[in-house]
């Protein structure tokens, strides 16, 4: 029998994207599953689409690409979580680390008005985690999230769900792809930190103002969100210990190869501290993934170490984690 779920997607850059492509790429698989996504509006940050029978995903990306704009009205996304009849949000506007943004919003309205959220966008979780989580459950709603951490590989879902009866005591990892470009390259080409930052920038790896990535806060905000989900603690980016790469120098990178071992931005939760820094890593340990990779290192008292890797970015990348979060709700 075939479910057939509404849903709006708010936020129509990369990862709003992303997520329209994966619906249409595996539209069959899902049908499969018994699972209808019905796209019943798409909302940038001007304009929006409507169309109770489902959005044409197909022109809504064309539109986008061309014109810059998904739609010809002038809504809100907050008005269609408002008033349009659905049952599931998308929430992929930009992150703001400062006041949640617009993705604060939508979430507690979404909740208010009875609809699930599934979200990419890791600043309303980073400051006001506890607040969304009560919200939701007060309301008899969903909330998933798996995108804001680890991008398309799995940390949240299998800390929480795949090791299930598991008492986990630490995590740690490289969660933020820019970065660890950047020491990457730097130690293959033995380059300045400003060269590889520029090759970063060019490539699309790093923002235009990468002072999120290279300063350490893209990774605290991650941390926060497993400190708190995964540990149940009540965090926030101040109880973070945070240290960037903007000092590293090539000669701290040939220093530490020459001993065996290489420089990483890794990111640790336990009982005691939440931290990120620069640490070395013995070359041949699972944490020295390079170019743009994540990776995460799960501690389990059952099942001991369990190491997981992948791409912590990209548009199709982060709307496969938002996919299973959707088929995760919905499929039972």
């Amino acid at each position: 029998m075939m479910k057939t779920i509404r849903l709006s997607i708010i936020g129509f850059g990369a990862v709003g994207q992303g997520v329209a492509r994966v619906l249409l790429d595996k539209k069959d698989l899902l049908e499969d599953m018994g699972l209808d996504f019905r796209v019943v509006a798409v909302a940038d940050s001007r304009t929006a689409v409507v169309d109770m029978d489902g959005v044409d995903l197909n022109v809504a990306l064309s539109r986008k690409r061309d014109e810059g704009l998904v739609g010809s009205d002038r809504i809100r996304g907050i008005e269609i979580i408002e008033d349009i009849d659905h049952e599931l949000v998308v929430e992929t506007t930009p992150t703001n680390i400062v006041t949640g943004g617009a993705g604060l919003e939508n979430m507690l309205v979404a909740f208010k008005n009875g609809k699930d959220v599934v979200t990419s966008n890791k600043g309303p979780l980073a400051i006001r985690y506890s607040e969304l989580i009560k919200t939701s459950e007060k309301s008899g709603t969903r909330l998933r999230f798996e995108a804001t951490v680890g991008g398309a590989m799995p940390v949240l879902n299998l800390a929480r769900e795949v090791l299930a009866g598991n008492s986990i005591t630490n995590v740690e990892g490289i969660f933020n792809g820019t970065c660890n470009y950047i020491l990457t390259r730097m130690m293959e080409e033995h380059a300045p930190y400003e060269q590889m930052l520029a090759e970063a920038q060019e490539l699309g790896y790093a923002e235009t103002d990468p002072t999120y990535d290279v300063e350490g806060i893209d990774t605290a905000c991650k941390l926060v969100i497993l400190a708190n989900s995964i540990f149940g603690m009540n965090a926030t980016y101040e109880d973070v210990t945070v240290a960037g790469i903007t000092r590293i120098t090539p000669e701290a990178l040939l220093l530490a190869q020459n001993d065996g071992y290489v420089v990483k931005l890794i990111g640790e939760i336990n009982d005691s501290r939440i931290n990120v820094a620069p640490k070395l890593v013995p070359m041949f340990h699972p944490l020295a993934v390079g170019g743009s990779l994540n990776v995460a290192s799960i501690q389990t008292d059952l099942a001991g170490p369990i190491t997981v890797t992948g791409r912590g970015a990209g548009s199709i990348e982060t709307a496969s984690a938002i996919l299973s979060d959707m088929i995760s709700i919905y499929r039972d």
